[in-house]
């Protein structure tokens, strides 16, 4: 019985990790910028809003690519 298998799944499952945390850092600091711009200026919420839900939707795409392509 090899481990060679099991090594290589394991290793994937890090990758795929790996990305998840990358992304939800990511998601956070958009979150994070689009809270501060907000408060220094109200009147532009709504295009910083939909600007920061395009980022976020990018960042978390990271993920998705890793799943898919690991």
């Amino acid at each position: 019985m090899s481990l060679l298998p099991l090594i290589a799944e394991m290793s994937g499952s890090i990758h795929v990790g790996l990305a998840a945390l990358g992304s939800a850092i990511g998601v956070g600091f958009v979150g994070a910028k689009a809270a501060e711009a907000t408060g220094r200026n109200p009147g532009a919420s709504t295009k910083i809003m939909v600007i920061s839900i395009i980022l976020a939707a990018l960042a978390e795409g990271i993920t998705f690519f890793a799943i898919f392509l690991a």
